[in-house]
């Protein structure tokens, strides 16, 4: 069961005010969800918050406030999903597919899904904030890196909350599939997915460069090599 964050883990506008201060007016917080999973695209939202305060589910016990959906219950995260779009000045899904994942490798699938969230914005952002210690987005654009930012700055939050019910959903929905049972798992390692591997093979919304293949005999023939400097995060069945 996920415990409902204290009320230091929830988000502020620390961050993007300072980037106000220098100059930035239209900030998106982007964040990615599905880097470690075997099937499915690589999803990126980028939320641009318009400082306004965000909002609150009211529940019994205590509100439940803004903050990196892997602290949120599933419930939570859908029912903030819901008020998200509503509140945010401007939201937008980028993805790139697990054959771009193959092709490009993780850290270019990466920047290919966030490039396409960003230009779908209806105005380009002045800055960016990116999760994490790694710019994996480069120029043109101006990224600031914040380890953890999906806990403490409101637009990655938002990020996180939608680029994760976004992909969660779209896994769930996906055609003949039910085998792998996506709708548990959203593409990533587990039990069932394994089994479904082992017994059916990988589908086409599987990653065929990642070394999982090599613990499959029966279908290790499918597996893409690349150079390994590519990409990284690669996972193999145990």
């Amino acid at each position: 069961m996920v415990a409902v964050p204290e009320p230091d883990a929830c988000a502020g506008y620390a961050i993007e005010e300072t980037l106000r201060a220098a100059g930035a007016v239209r900030i998106a917080g982007v964040d990615e969800v599905g880097r470690g999973a075997w099937a499915g695209p690589v999803t990126v939202c980028a939320a641009v918050a318009d400082f306004s305060e965000p909002p609150v589910l009211r529940r019994p016990r205590r509100p439940v406030r803004l903050t990196d959906s892997k602290l949120l219950s599933a419930a939570h995260r859908e029912a903030f999903a819901e008020l998200l779009p509503g509140w945010l000045h401007s939201h937008a899904i980028g993805e790139a597919s697990a054959a771009e994942i193959d092709e490009l490798g993780m850290t270019g699938a990466l920047r290919l899904a966030a490039v396409r969230a960003l230009e779908a914005l209806p105005e380009r952002p002045d800055a960016v904030i990116l999760d994490g210690k790694h710019d994996f987005l480069g120029a043109p654009w101006r990224v600031r890196t914040e380890i953890k930012a999906d806990r403490t700055c409101v637009s990655v939050a938002a990020a996180s909350v939608l680029a994760k019910v976004h992909r969660d959903r779209r896994m769930a929905g996906l055609p003949g599939c039910d085998a792998y049972g996506f709708d548990e798992c959203a593409g990533y390692p587990s039990p069932r997915h394994q089994e479904a591997l082992e017994r059916l093979g990988p589908t086409e919304h599987h990653r065929l460069s990642w070394s999982y293949l090599d613990d499959l005999p029966r279908w290790r023939h499918l597996r893409k090599h690349r150079d390994p400097r590519a990409g990284e995060g690669q996972l193999s069945l145990m």
